[in-house]
């Protein structure tokens, strides 16, 4: 009965088009005090459409609705902290929040510092040049007189780093920074998250003028197997807690409803 009453009032606000009872991230269930688990999250707020802030400074994407929802159905009492992507893994560390839902792709090298959950979504990773480029071929050999735009403290600065270090590097704070040096010309190409990057090609004036080259990424050791969760490593039972969760909402259509908000295909 929980179950059902909780997924009807998601589903009402995903149908609505609005946040606002997400982003309180309490349960409008009356449910016993003890019975819920405080977890700050950090996201970063400059991945849309992912994770974003909007005109009126409020987190929204695809990420706070998942926290959300894993917020209703763990039974967690959460908070949402923004934190710079390149100190969000040391500050979990340093017990400055609790976990991380902010699309972080489960890398071998991230799994030694964190747990990770199942993972929640899973993207490829791609090149991405202007339309009037001539560049066909996406190898090291081919692009080694380019510059390559990549977001700072990335799997994909990472993976351009080892497979392509004679290429000329420009690394950029945040994701709509690295599209908007592509579109101006900074850059001759960019390495990025497909599913990140596909609203602003598809849906954006500025988008229009770029299009994917080569063919999907999917190293493991360097993209992993999907975004998870990230936690401290001994955070055993909010581990556990959210995977239940997770599995949960994937069962009882929440997930899908999220996932049909933002995307017309499955990203499971």
């Amino acid at each position: 009965m929980l179950r059902i009453s909780i997924q009807t009032i998601l589903r009402g606000a995903l149908m609505a088009g609005g946040m606002g009872i997400f982003l309180a991230a309490t349960s409008p269930l009356e449910v016993a005090a003890q019975d819920r688990m405080p977890m700050r999250i950090a996201v970063e707020g400059a991945f849309p459409p992912f994770n974003y802030l909007d005109a009126n400074n409020k987190l929204q994407g695809f990420d706070i609705d998942i926290a959300n929802a894993l917020c209703e159905v763990g039974k967690f009492e959460c908070q949402f902290i923004i934190e710079k992507w390149d100190d969000i893994i040391p500050d979990l560390v340093a017990d400055k929040y609790d976990a991380i839902i902010s699309s972080m792709s489960m890398s071998l090298e991230r799994r030694q510092k964190v747990a990770f959950t199942e993972k929640y979504y899973n993207s490829p990773s791609v090149f991405i040049a202007r339309k009037d480029s001539s560049i066909s071929d996406v190898s090291p050999a081919a692009l080694n007189d380019k510059i390559l735009g990549v977001t700072s403290s990335t799997a994909q600065e990472s993976y351009a780093n080892h497979l392509y270090p004679e290429m000329k590097k420009k690394v950029f704070r945040s994701s709509p920074e690295l599209y908007k040096g592509l579109a101006d010309g900074s850059v001759d190409i960019i390495l990025e998250d497909k599913l990140a990057i596909y609203d602003w090609i598809a849906n954006t004036k500025a988008g229009s003028c770029c299009e994917f080259k080569g063919p999907d990424l999917v190293d493991i050791t360097y993209f992993g197997e999907g975004a998870g969760i990230a936690l401290r490593l001994d955070d055993k039972e909010r581990l556990a807690r959210l995977n239940e969760a997770l599995k949960s909402i994937k069962a009882d259509g929440t997930y899908d409803m999220i996932n049909a908000k933002y995307f017309p295909f499955s990203i499971q």
